[in-house]
């Protein structure tokens, strides 16, 4: 297979720079040219009808069928006139991945004769296989019945693939008898609970605010190769991660790799997809180098967190097909190479009001002040009351390998607020007393007369808190790379306005008895303060001294996705779930089974994967480069020269050779062990705790050859090839 690499190698040398092709228009001038927007909508549907959509985002009435018929109608105007020929409804099933099946807008009418045509019906409504998604046993395959239905607060688009356009309209997705077979339906279940609760505890400062919605920016983490040397490595093809790999001599140890000067032929791949990106209204804003070498991040503006969910699973797809005109493969897995920083999404959180306040934004006015902490520490409460449920919300096999590892926050739950908020808590701890200074008025000088004066934020940042407080929002930086964010989300909205309806219930408690409605808000907070006081934390969260000092608090530290999926049906869990309307007990236990099967499925393709790559192309390689230096042996003895060295050369290899046919054996009947098992929570832990484990002891073996045979000889694309070879 060495042939493969170099020939993979050559391709690498001999690619010729592909440049985007810019419009020849400002960004402004072209941005959401590719959107169903609400102007665009304005424009092609009558005004009473655009009035009755308008009331259903924003005030979640009812669409009828003469209103969904008249959208349609405009819909299919505007995607005719843009050269659609086909639509879709596009969903996100639990696969991870987006989903769509395409349908043509002609119709034929008359002999030789077609006309378009759009039903209100086929835009409200479609029926995809349900049996054929995961579904945990909700559905079998004999009940194949399931629905996308229309989701009018996330606009429709046209995906571009060459000359061909597709209209999307996003949907949720829902099985015959109604059950969630997706990421969107619970987001969106979740964001009602959170509008209710939050509105409802804004009353007391502000009676102008009735509707309150969640705010998300999500940072993209990703790694990128050549698609020549990605296909040279077979592990990347069915894996997604490299399972074997020395680490080069040059990592990212340098420290050179992060915002520096983005090589060329990235940098055009990356303004390539922006401007895709830009035309369906993505709203990217931040690109640079990570700390890995080939390691990137882009990151949109914030919006409403429904449609930075869709923007993001969007933003996935058209990188992965921008890339390939490039010559590149995006790898969006949470650990593709060991030794280096992993990828993830980091989920910058915050909720707003339908007046225009940041609720997660401090002030210099007391009234605001009060607001503003009142929801800050409800949020701390939130995740101190439900760190088991946000752990489980971002587990997976892939972000198993990440969490603790090369600076990804840890598997134990914290929230860092720093210096200044830390004082302020503890100021109302002890004396009931609030006092927030608003970041901007607080300097920091340089004392370099040519650079002016730097605003401090009113925290510094943590990389190490997988929750942490950043000025004016929360960064949940748990969450992995590859996941739909929707699901960490889904949980963060929904255990937030759990606590903030129990806050309300708490300080009513107290209005009750006369006691005044500021103190007794400040009453209330003290004591949320003081019962949140151990999920907090704001030193280094990869320290030993830290996984002690959390144990002794009593923080969950579940490092693995089956154990850790189990707080997903815990008795609170389910309570929560249900009480909220989020899911009921039968779609939690479908989606548990889910995440067990996806997990011990990953974890079984990656030991199939280290067995072939061990056994047919490592074993062969080393035999062959053993025989070799066993012939050199002869050779030298026949001349009269000793070859102590080679012959310690030669025992190593076999030593290696060895180890790595008995693990891999030793493997293999762990794996067909844990195959017998039917319950789908013991064999996902049998995959981890008992085929899991050989993965290391394989890969040791086989990292200590690829320095031992000779380079010409290695059949696998090295790491310094894969992550310095653009």
């Amino acid at each position: 297979m060495a042939h493969l690499r170099f020939k993979a190698l050559d391709i690498v040398n001999s690619r010729t720079p592909v440049y985007p092709n810019h419009p020849s228009m400002k960004v402004s001038e072209y941005y959401a040219n590719n959107v169903y927007t609400v102007e665009a909508m304005r424009s092609t549907i009558a005004a009473d009808s655009f009035k009755k959509v308008m009331n259903a985002i924003d005030k979640g009435e009812k669409i009828d069928s003469e209103v969904a018929e008249a959208v349609a109608a405009g819909m299919k105007t505007w995607a005719i006139a843009k050269g659609c020929t086909h639509y879709t409804h596009w969903f996100q099933p639990l696969t991870g991945l987006t989903a769509e099946k395409h349908d043509s807008f002609y119709e034929p009418f008359d002999e030789g004769r077609a006309i378009e045509k759009f039903k209100g019906s086929a835009l409200v409504q479609q029926e995809p296989d349900a049996s054929s998604f995961p579904n945990g046993g909700i559905r079998s395959t004999f009940e194949a019945r399931g629905y996308t239905a229309w989701d009018p607060s996330s606009p429709a688009f046209i995906l571009e693939n060459g000359p061909t356009k597709t209209l999307c309209i996003p949907t949720i997705f829902v099985s015959y008898t109604g059950e969630a077979l997706d990421y969107k339906a619970p987001l969106l279940k979740s964001l009602v609970y959170l509008d209710k609760a939050a509105t409802a505890v804004c009353q007391y400062f502000d009676t102008d605010v009735t509707k309150v919605h969640a705010t998300l920016g999500i940072e993209q983490e990703y790694f990128l190769v050549d698609r020549a040397l990605y296909y040279a490595r077979p592990d990347l093809v069915m894996a997604g991660r490299s399972v074997f790999g020395h680490i080069p001599a040059r990592g990212q140890q340098l420290e050179d790799h992060y915002f520096g000067s983005i090589p060329p032929r990235v940098h055009n791949f990356m303004a390539d997809f922006e401007i895709e990106l830009l035309k369906l209204g993505v709203p990217v804003k931040t690109r640079h180098n990570e700390v890995a070498p080939s390691q990137f991040e882009v990151a949109p503006i914030f919006e409403e967190i429904n449609l930075a969910v869709d923007h993001n699973a969007l933003m996935m797809d058209v990188m992965d097909k921008v890339g390939e005109k490039h010559g590149l493969k995006v790898l969006f897995h949470e650990k593709p190479f060991a030794g280096v920083n992993g990828s993830g999404k980091h989920n910058n959180w915050a909720i707003a009001t339908n007046t225009g306040k940041n609720l997660m934004g401090p002030s210099s006015r007391p009234k605001e002040n009060l607001i503003f902490l009142t929801f800050f520490v409800n949020v701390i409460k939130a995740v101190h009351d439900h760190a088991d449920l946000l752990r489980a919300s971002i587990a997976s096999a892939a972000n198993d390998h990440r969490l603790g590892a090369n600076e990804a926050p840890p598997a134990i739950m914290s929230v860092f607020v720093g210096s200044q908020m830390t004082a302020v808590l503890e100021e109302l701890e002890k004396n009931a007393k609030v006092k927030v200074d608003k970041g901007d008025n607080v300097y920091m000088k340089l004392g370099i007369s040519k650079i002016p004066a730097i605003i401090m934020d009113n925290t510094d940042r943590n990389r190490t808190s997988p929750f942490a407080f950043t000025g004016n929002k929360f960064e949940f930086r748990a969450v992995g790379s590859s996941a739909n964010s929707a699901n960490a989300m889904t949980v963060l909205n929904m255990i937030v306005a759990e606590t903030l309806a129990q806050f309300k219930k708490d300080v009513d408690k107290q209005i009750d008895k006369n006691v005044k409605k500021e103190v007794a808000i400040i009453n209330v907070l003290r004591d949320y303060t003081i019962a949140s006081k151990k999920i907090r934390f704001e030193g280094n969260g990869y320290s030993d001294e830290w996984k002690n000092e959390a144990a002794k608090r009593g923080l969950s530290n579940e490092p693995t996705t089956p154990r850790a999926l189990d707080f997903y049906v815990t008795k609170s869990a389910l309570e929560i779930f249900e009480k909220s309307g989020v899911m009921s007990e039968r779609e939690l236990h479908a989606r548990h089974e889910i995440m067990l099967e996806n997990y011990l499925k990953k974890i079984q393709i990656e030991s199939r994967v280290v067995a072939d790559l061990a056994m047919n192309h490592i074993v062969p390689t080393a035999t062959k480069y053993q025989n070799l230096l066993i012939q050199n042996v002869k050779g030298l003895k026949d001349i009269g020269l000793e070859s102590k060295e080679t012959i310690d050369t030669i025992k190593e290899i076999n030593k290696h050779i060895g180890s790595i046919i008995k693990d891999v054996d030793d493997m293999t009947e762990e794996r067909k062990k844990a195959n017998a098992i039917d319950e789908g929570r013991e064999k996902a832990i049998a995959y981890c705790d008992k085929v899991k484990p050989y993965f290391d002891k394989i890969r040791y073996a086989v990292d200590k050859l690829e320095m031992i045979v000779d380079d010409e000889d290695w059949p696998l694309p090295k790491f310094r090839e894969l992550l310095f070879v653009r």
